[in-house]
Parts: structure tokens; C-alpha cells; sequence
């Protein structure tokens, strides 16, 4: 059997993902009007791994709860590629294709992300492509990728379901990264002039805080020498966060956006219970570490000016996110092909104010995020809606299929030469090690 040259293989996937076009927008459209937060995916997941079968690949599912993955095999041996997608939404009742239960909404573009990765499928299982490919590729529906809910996922790691809140967290404890050597992801932009695709930029490091503050309450009028006021303690914490700004690293890239969840229950008694949620966000884990310390001991000033507790609750959230160049590049080069050198932008090395379990990838293996501007509105608010099918669907199933050709075509040759000499940043062990050592919780003072 004659094997076909790399550019016959890209051509017959784009030709069979073309065919596939209004199958592949439908699916985009169904998750759109569906939507579902994380680890509560389920019909989603179910769509999901349908659509799987209707392939002839054999999905493996609630992986996490309602993750889902499969594996497309080449003619022969080699290593495997992951094409990623993110099954959750956020939440906001604003939203035009919000469900009005629960407020759940694709304003953050995760149901073109599964379209595109089904959409790469389609096109490299139906074309053929793969029996002249050498190695695999892992198609992964994950759970949970935006970190709200911060309650119910504690409450599901009390309940020993989850350890980590992010579903590529959990897929990582649980193994499933195991068999991939190299990860692709895509994500949704806004429109920015001519541009309609590229690759971004370095992204935030997080953790999360649940913050607690309390006091003594007594009548705001009669009696308030009596009390100890949990909310004036909780701003002066929060003042005394904002006085530490100046003393971050500029390359570090900070950021630190606290909410006051609970401010007291009426207005004629002190307040005695205040709770605070934020994220310290930093462009690396030694600056997040950092700052990170710097507001614990900002909070705990508050309490101690004020005679107050306050309780802080650490959650790991996501590493940063750094894009693999040699991965970047395969991809550029495609989504030149398809888009032209105007319409491409990156990848870029400056730092963005993102955050996104992509990184946590990226620091075990290659890893690559790419994105498609085919988006009018601003991301996560109710504007944020689809202009260009072709461009958030079509084009981003085709370049993500023509990188896995790339990749797999003559031996593999590519993602040998990408995978020789590759060290990641952690080993699978360490990195569990570093996020198991942000869960902390400290009470001030001391009881």
C-alpha cells in the first residue's frame, strides 16, 4: 500500500470535516443551548461519547465524574496526541441561551471547543487518515474547567469524589495523561481586526482563598462597644492587600480581585460573620507563592487590629500556562494554510491575564492552546456570542486535525523530534506533591 504524501492526508481530512461541516455545528449548537456547570456535564458528556460510537471508537466514561475519552489508533505504533475539550459552563442568567434553572451559559465558548474536537475526529477517523499514521490520538472531553462553585466541589472532595476542583487535575491524579505524550487545546476570542486565529500568550498561575472573618455581635445602636465588628475587620484585610500592591514584581503580573460574599445579615447588629472569596493570581509558582503569603499576612492584620478570627481556606487552582514553540509552530503553520498570514496572529510571549488547566498540562508534557476570534462581545459576560461559525467550528477542527498529521505522518517523525530530549517542568509525582501542599488552611489567631 502506497502511503500517501502529508499534504493528500490534510487534504482528505479537510475534505471529510467539510462534509461533516453542518453535523459538527449542530453538535456546537446543541452544548450551546444545553449548557451545563462543572462535574454536572451529564448530558453533555452523554452527546459526547454518541457522538464517539457513531465513529466506531469506544468511549471510556465519568472519568471525574462525566469525563469522557477515547483513542483512534494509527496503522501503526508511535505516540499519542491529545485533542482537548472542555464540557462545562459558567454561570449567568443574562446569558441568551442561559438555562433559566440553573443560570448555566457557554458565554465562555466551551461548546465550540467540543464541536472543533469532534470536528478533528470526523475528519481524521472518516477520511482514513489514521491507518496511515503512526501512533494515536486521545479525544478528551473534560469535566470542569472554570472554577466557580467553589462549595459544592469542596463538598464533593469532603465526600472523597474529587481531590483536585479542576477536571485536567483530576485526570492527571487519575491517570489519564498517562498514555499522552503531547496535548492540543483550543479556546474561544473576541474579534480584533483581520486577525481570526493564533496562538496566545503565557497565562496566570492561581490559588483560590475562602476567607472568613469573626467577631462578636451586639446592637449597632445600644451596645456596639460590646461587639468586635467582623466587617471592618474585613476591610482593613482588604486595605491592607491593596497596600502590599506596590511590593509585587512587575514580570510577576499580580493580580488579586477579592468579593465580600457575606457582609452581615442586618443592618441594626454588628456584623460577627463575614466571608470573602479571591483568587492571587501570578505569571509563576515562586510569584504566586509569594504574593500569596503577602495576603495571608495582609488578613490577618485585619483580624488582629480588630480582635477578630479569621479563618483562610487555600485552594490549588491552575499552573501557568506556556505553550509548547515547537507544537505552536506545526499549528501556525496550518492555520496560515487555512487562514493567511494577516488572519494569524503568535504565538506571543507576553504574559495574559488568564488562567486555565491547560497550564497544569503543560507542566508534565507538551502542550499547546490556540484560539479562534470568530466571537463578537467580551468573554464570560452576556455579549459573548458566535459571529463566525466557519471560523469558531470549521477552521479549528481542521487545523487541529492537519498539527495531528504533522505530528504522526513518516514515523511519527515530528512528534519523536518534538518528544527528543523534552524535559517537562514536573513529573506527574511532583506536580500532585506541589498542588496537595497548596490545600491549607490556617486560623489567626490560633485557637
Amino acid at each position: 500500500m502506497t502511503t500517501p504524501s502529508k499534504q493528500a492526508l490534510k487534504d482528505a481530512v479537510c475534505a471529510a470535516i467539510e462534509t461533516r461541516r453542518d453535523k459538527i455545528i449542530k453538535l456546537g449548537q446543541t452544548i450551546l443551548e444545553n449548557p451545563e456547570v462543572g462535574f454536572k456535564e451529564v448530558e453533555t458528556a452523554h452527546l459526547v461519547a454518541e457522538a464517539m460510537r457513531g465513529l466506531g471508537l469506544e468511549p471510556r466514561e465519568r472519568l471525574a465524574l462525566t469525563g469522557v475519552k477515547a483513542i483512534a489508533r494509527g496503522g501503526n505504533s508511535g505516540p499519542t496526541v491529545a485533542i482537548l475539550g472542555e464540557m462545562d459552563a459558567l454561570i449567568n442568567y443574562e446569558y441568551p441561551f442561559a438555562d433559566p434553572t440553573t443560570g448555566a451559559a457557554h458565554c465562555c465558548g466551551h461548546h465550540a471547543q467540543i464541536a472543533s474536537m469532534l470536528g478533528a475526529a470526523m475528519g481524521l477517523i472518516e477520511s482514513g487518515a489514521m491507518k496511515h499514521l503512526a501512533g494515536s490520538v486521545a479525544f478528551m472531553a473534560v469535566p470542569a474547567e472554570e472554577f466557580i462553585e467553589l462549595d459544592y466541589r469542596l463538598s464533593l472532595r469532603k465526600r472523597g469524589q474529587i481531590e483536585f476542583l479542576g477536571g485536567k487535575q483530576e485526570w492527571i491524579r487519575l491517570g489519564e495523561f498517562d498514555d499522552v505524550d503531547l496535548a492540543m487545546i483550543t479556546h474561544s476570542a473576541p474579534v480584533e481586526g483581520e486577525v481570526k486565529m493564533g496562538i496566545g500568550g503565557r497565562g496566570l498561575a492561581f490559588v483560590a482563598k475562602h476567607i472568613r472573618y469573626q467577631g462578636q455581635t451586639a446592637h449597632a445602636a445600644l451596645a456596639p462597644h460590646e461587639a468586635v465588628n467582623a466587617l471592618n475587620a474585613a476591610l482593613l484585610g482588604l486595605m491592607a492587600i491593596h497596600a502590599q500592591r506596590e511590593t509585587f514584581i512587575e514580570q510577576e503580573h499580580v493580580r488579586i480581585h477579592p468579593i465580600i460574599t457575606r457582609g452581615g445579615d442586618v443592618v441594626n447588629a454588628v456584623p460577627e460573620d463575614v466571608t470573602i472569596e479571591t483568587y492571587v493570581r501570578a505569571a509563576t509558582t515562586d510569584g504566586l507563592l509569594d504574593a500569596n503569603h503577602k495576603v495571608d499576612r495582609a488578613l490577618q492584620a485585619g483580624a488582629m487590629a480588630l480582635g477578630a478570627q479569621v479563618r483562610i481556606e487555600n485552594v490549588p487552582g491552575y499552573l501557568p500556562i506556556n505553550n509548547d514553540l515547537q507544537l505552536s509552530t506545526l499549528f501556525k503553520a496550518n492555520g496560515l494554510a487555512l487562514v493567511g498570514e494577516e488572519a494569524f496572529e503568535g504565538p506571543m510571549d507576553k504574559v495574559e491575564g488568564v488562567s486555565g488547566d491547560i497550564g497544569d498540562v503543560g507542566h508534565i508534557m507538551p502542550a499547546m492552546l490556540a484560539f479562534a476570534r470568530g466571537w463578537t462581545g467580551h468573554a464570560h459576560t452576556a455579549s459573548y456570542l458566535i459571529q463566525d461559525k466557519e471560523v469558531a467550528y470549521i477552521l479549528l477542527a481542521k487545523a487541529l486535525a492537519m498539527t495531528v498529521v504533522d505530528l504522526l505522518w513518516n514515523e511519527a517523525h515530528a512528534a519523536r523530534n518534538l518528544l527528543d530530549g523534552y524535559v517537562p517542568r514536573m513529573t506527574r509525582q511532583e506536580y500532585l506533591g506541589f498542588l496537595r501542599g497548596l490545600f491549607q488552611e490556617s486560623v489567626f489567631p490560633a485557637q
